[in-house]
């Protein structure tokens, strides 16, 4: 995607160390209702990750709020390096989001689905485990949004399972975005994926996430369900749903989403 030019590239790394370099008294200071919004790390089951997330990151104000909060005096470079980071990739998103929903034939709904969505910038770290051993970085899950697009440094550790069930290897490029995409009736792959780290390079990644506004019943379009792809989940609100996903039941199910509101 060119329109994320090389300086820009290299910047939101130097900005992703900047940031997770901070004492932890400091990152614990992000702090959020809504999970994994906030600061995260210094889980037994994770103990390589940490994360933080910034809601609709491609405005200023927004990248502004939680800089100031890490940086009292503030940090006019880390906020601008963010908020352009994210406002390319939200536009990478609607540019992918508008190719789907042409290629299934619905795009009569583009501008209701486009409007119907935030965005939330995720920025991650995985330490290096000092050791040639492979440890967890991040347990197999699949995400619970719509869009994800993830660009990362050129540390291995990204992890995807195939539709047969193997387990393949991203190998990262400076050049290169990974695109993964929510339930769409299984017309389109949701890729349970997963993070392995090995060696002492720390991982950096920075991932750009739309999400279901609250209050927005999600469903598949009539156009969709069909005898060969049988409606498989009841309409349902994106935020009840989390509340569930977030429980200690929810948390453990690999397909929460079928448990919840499966047909």
């Amino acid at each position: 995607f060119e329109k994320v030019p090389l300086e820009l590239r290299k910047a939101i790394f130097a900005a992703l160390q900047e940031l997770f370099d901070l004492p932890l008294q400091t990152k614990i200071l992000n702090v959020s209702k809504k999970p994994y919004h906030g600061y995260v790390g210094q889980y037994p089951m994770v103990p390589l990750f940490e994360s933080m997330g910034i809601d609709d990151a491609n405005v200023y104000e927004n990248v502004e709020s939680m800089t100031n909060i890490m940086w009292p005096h503030g940090n006019p470079s880390f906020s601008k390096t963010i908020q352009s980071f994210s406002e390319q990739l939200s536009e990478l998103d609607q540019i992918i989001r508008k190719m789907i929903l042409e290629s299934l034939g619905v795009e009569k709904y583009l501008e209701e689905h486009m409007n119907s969505t935030n965005y939330l910038l995720g920025v991650m770290k995985y330490k290096g485990p000092q050791t040639s051993d492979t440890k967890v970085g991040l347990t197999t899950h699949s995400d619970k949004n719509i869009v994800t697009i993830l660009y990362q440094n050129e540390v291995e550790g990204l992890e995807v399972m195939t539709k047969d069930g193997k387990w393949i290897s991203y190998r990262p490029s400076p050049d290169s975005f990974v695109v993964m995409i929510a339930c769409s009736n299984r017309r389109l792959h949701s890729p349970f994926h997963r993070v392995m780290m090995s060696g002492n390079e720390a991982r950096y990644s920075a991932g750009l996430f739309s999400i279901p506004k609250g209050g927005n019943i999600i469903k598949a379009p009539e156009e969709l369900v069909d005898e060969e792809h049988p409606l498989l989940f009841k309409p349902f609100d994106h935020v009840e749903f989390l509340k569930y996903y977030y429980t200690e039941k929810g948390q453990r199910d690999q397909f929460a989403l079928r448990t919840y509101c499966g047909v």
